[in-house]
């Protein structure tokens, strides 16, 4: 069912909290990747410009959850959001379970904006906690979730929160609804041919997306380290390769299960290959089929990349969650660059494009097609999950349109 959203609601003069996903990347206290804040714009500029006063919520990083650690604090966020919205966003203190929050919010004039400190420095968020729930919903008059990327989460801020918030309203943000729109288009009624692209390290991480996909998607192309337990399933040599060796009986049902139905399941037919798991050292060699005892693969080969990036184009739907090699080191680059490039060409002639958040958004940002994608996810997890078929209680609270 659609969700109602702030767009719809009237924010004149009341306190809005938003959950947002300011879960940026940092070295040191320099943001690194502001794309998760840039997204969150057009939900607080909606509420501030309106006369709203914006509450907003986040996480960051893992700290170890008993009070404040400076590593872990929203100031970074707080002055970076400042400078993209043009005034000034406090962070009322260090405990966000403090009474000087209450006293903050109540201060605030239409169009202000508040940033509480990171959720996660206390434990009760992650468990779901009631009361600082009802702590949080006393702040507000409307709950928003605009944060995708933990939608798979059932913590505080997430569950508990809209649920203490009674008949107050809950909506989702634009951010979310943009999200789950594609993502749902994607899944329940996506123009054919439609192809989904898998890597990453893990055949355990993506092993229920490909089983659910199964019977929606056209062609499914699996690379990244992944592909070798499917490989090793198949009777191939895969060298020093990552394996998940517990996983092999599941690939090989996996196997069996695309034999049977209409998706064509694609593996790499080449590999490029070193001794060595680093950037500048080991030696490198393509290998064809089998690897050569002593190398493992590190990127899909010219062969299959050329075969992956015919399918892509070809395509009017595509779905594309993790990399196809170690795309951070020069040598292995190139398979993820030209699937990238693929997903982008087919994008500027009339496909549906939708990259799945994580390393795949960032090798988008790398290789500079993002702006030619139709959506990039800021949820890696959140994304994979929805691929999955699974619900988010998160969503589920939301008020109905």
């Amino acid at each position: 069912m659609p969700k109602q959203t702030i767009a719809n609601i009237e924010v004149d003069g009341k306190r809005v909290l938003i959950r947002v996903d300011f879960n940026v990347p940092l070295d040191g206290s320099t943001i690194t990747d502001d794309r998760r804040i840039q997204a969150a714009l057009p939900t607080i500029n909606s509420v501030i410009e309106r006369g709203g006063k914006a509450i907003l919520m986040s996480h960051l990083g893992r700290p170890a959850s008993k009070g404040y650690e400076e590593a872990y604090s929203m100031a970074p966020i707080a002055k970076r959001l400042g400078e993209l919205l043009g005034k000034e966003v406090k962070i009322p203190a260090q405990n966000c379970k403090s009474p000087e929050i209450a006293t903050a919010v109540d201060a605030m004039n239409d169009g202000d904006v508040i940033l509480l400190e990171n959720l996660r420095f206390h434990g009760c968020e992650k468990r779901g906690d009631p009361e600082f729930a009802s702590q949080l919903a006393s702040l507000g008059d409307i709950y928003v979730n605009d944060a995708f990327g933990t939608c798979h989460r059932e913590h505080t801020s997430m569950v508990a929160l809209p649920l203490a918030m009674g008949n107050k309203p809950k909506v989702a943000g634009f951010l979310v609804e943009k999200e789950i729109a594609y993502l749902s288009q994607a899944l329940t009624n996506p123009n054919h041919p439609f192809t989904v692209i898998l890597g990453g390290a893990k055949v355990s991480d993506k092993l229920p997306a490909i089983e659910h996909l199964l019977p929606k998607a056209s062609h499914i192309l699996v690379g990244g380290a992944m592909a070798y337990t499917f490989l090793k399933a198949l009777g191939y040599a895969v060298g020093t390769s990552i394996v998940e060796e517990n996983m092999i009986g599941e690939a090989k049902r996996i196997i069996e299960l695309a034999a049977e139905s209409k998706t064509d399941l694609h593996f790499p037919e080449d590999h490029i290959c070193s001794t060595i798991f680093a950037e500048k050292a080991g030696d490198i060699e393509v290998f064809d089929d089998q690897i050569k005892d002593g190398f493992m693969g590190l990127d899909i080969g010219p062969k299959t990349t050329a075969r992956y990036s015919q399918i892509i184009k070809a395509s009017k739907t595509i779905v594309w969650n993790g990399p196809m090699g170690v795309f951070e080191w020069m040598p292995f680059k190139m398979g993820t660059k030209f699937i990238a490039e693929a997903v982008a060409d087919a994008t500027d002639t009339g496909a549906t494009s939708i990259v799945g958040g994580g390393d795949s958004a960032a090798a988008a940002e790398t290789f500079g097609v993002a702006d030619r994608l139709s959506h990039v996810s800021t949820g890696g997890g959140a994304s994979l999950e929805m691929l999955e078929g699974k619900r988010f209680k998160a969503v589920d609270l939301l008020d109905e349109a």
